[in-house]
């Protein structure tokens, strides 16, 4: 009898330890999984009964909080600036999944980190707030001059700090107020959401400063002119590239045209301020080829995901075939033809040539402050790409110099009291109209630039320029990020 028992306690509590090492297993190593599951509601519905941190500007501008709800989920989500900031800080809905800072930055916000979860239980008899409450490196003063200079053209406008590739200002027409998305109303938010047509790649859902791309244009001359002279066949001085109307790149006799049919053509920094194509289509192709410029190009961070940390960015592209087909690569050089990219990656482009060749990773996040008001994590300063030597870098910021003190942004981008350099681009959409671009830097006299900015509007008339259209809209917002932001 006493050895039946004790076989029975053995079995029990074998069958207890194995109960206890299965819990423990799905409650450490399979709880992301169990919480990311799209039918796990159970997760959602316990943090709508918390507060979740805060979400503020860099100014100060609170642009995401909880209050009380007075209902059964205890608290609501709430967005004072609406589509100001619908891009960046996305929407925390009752049934489904988070989006933007919402999501990226969900454990914190609701104090589900590790080390919140920690310090929870070290506070076990001690009334204290465990939630984070995020500082994004945006200025609500800058959005806000972006979102004016835009108006209801559809487009984008990025800047970003080159030193830390923190993103000042993300803004996109068209965007979307968050606060419907969010109701405790399962029917409201549901019928915001399909009012927004998820399915279309054209919704206000989507940023297209970093989710959708565009033919670069013009602005993508930068990149085939820093890939010739980091390559050491393009100089200041060398080649001289024939002034001309037209070039009939090989493998075709279909000639590819300056812009009006323009004549131009001489050095570097000549075409980049006339802006010729011509001159950077025969780059591309006779200068460098498809080997250079394929590996330069990806160098730049094309055909890579940015590491933004934001969900939803997509890669900018650019061929890697071009070895019987010289006239796409021709286009290409010249940002068109298959070659395109989103309004960051372009921004991201010219942040690189100031910043001594080195593209910084862009984010939005810049600290993380528990409820004591400690900092418990900070702005990721990294560098993602070094696609230029820093030699190389000086060189095309004095040929970009160029193009605000005597080429296409002459007039227009121009600054008091500090140091512009630019590329406008005008690409063709292929339906007669044209996406106006503009890409910048700015900073102190004789000093490295200290912001980038890619401005685009999408679909103006076949006759409207970089220049014209975006140029005005980024010398607006740049002066307004010069300004301090507390005064």
């Amino acid at each position: 009898m006493n050895k039946r028992i004790r076989r029975l306690g053995m079995f029990l509590l074998a069958c207890y330890v194995a109960l206890f090492a299965m819990l423990n297993y799905i409650q450490v190593y399979e709880a992301d999984s169990l919480n990311d599951n799209e039918f796990n509601a159970r997760g959602t519905l316990e943090t709508l009964r918390q507060p979740r941190g805060a979400v503020e500007t860099a100014d100060g501008v609170v642009v995401a909080r909880s209050v009380p709800s007075n209902d059964r989920f205890e608290f609501q989500r709430e967005y004072p600036e609406g589509d100001l900031f619908g891009h960046i800080t996305g929407f925390f809905p009752v049934n489904g999944r988070a989006t933007g800072v919402e999501r990226e930055y969900n454990d914190e916000l609701a104090g589900q980190t590790f080390e919140q979860e920690l310090r929870s239980f070290a506070d076990l008899f001690i009334d204290r707030e465990r939630t984070g409450n995020v500082t994004l490196t945006l200025r609500d003063d800058v959005q806000r001059v972006a979102r004016d200079q835009l108006g209801q053209r559809r487009g984008s406008v990025v800047v970003v700090d080159v030193d830390t590739g923190g993103i000042v200002a993300l803004w996109s027409y068209p965007s979307y107020n968050p606060n419907p998305l969010s109701s405790h109303d399962v029917e409201e938010a549901r019928a915001a959401f399909n009012f927004l047509d998820p399915t279309s790649g054209t919704s206000p859902l989507r940023a297209s400063s970093f989710q959708n791309t565009f033919f670069p244009g013009s602005t993508f001359k930068v990149v085939t002119g820093s890939i010739g002279v980091q390559s050491g066949r393009v100089t200041p001085e060398e080649p001289v590239y024939p002034s001309v109307s037209s070039y009939t790149p090989p493998q075709t006799t279909r000639p590819l045209s300056n812009f009006a049919g323009e004549v131009c053509g001489g050095t570097l920094f000549t075409i980049l301020a006339q802006s010729c194509n011509t001159s950077f289509a025969q780059m591309g192709t006779e200068t460098l080829g498809p080997d250079i410029m394929v590996d330069g190009v990806a160098s730049f961070g094309f055909n890579q995901v940015p590491p933004i940390d934001l969900p939803g960015a997509v890669e900018s592209r650019f061929p890697v075939d071009f070895a019987d087909n010289l006239p796409a690569l021709a286009q290409a050089s010249i940002g068109q033809g298959d070659n395109s990219a989103t309004p960051l990656q372009m921004a991201l482009v010219a942040a690189a040539v100031a910043n001594d060749g080195v593209m910084m990773a862009p984010h939005v996040m810049r600290e993380i402050r528990d409820g004591e008001g400690a900092v418990v994590d900070d702005e990721p300063v990294d560098a993602w790409k070094t696609p230029i030597s820093p030699e190389v870098a000086s060189t095309m910021r004095q040929a970009m110099y160029g193009v605000v003190q005597g080429g296409t942004l002459t007039g227009v981008a121009e600054i008091p009291g500090f140091d512009v350099g630019g590329k406008t681009g005008t690409a063709q959409t292929g339906n007669g109209t044209n996406n106006t671009w503009v890409i910048e830097f700015v900073g102190p006299p004789g000093q490295k630039p200290e912001y980038a900015i890619a401005v685009i509007v999408e679909n103006q008339g076949a006759d409207e320029t970089g220049g014209g259209v975006a140029g005005p809209i980024a010398r607006a917002v740049l002066e307004q990020v010069l300004q301090d932001p507390a005064g």
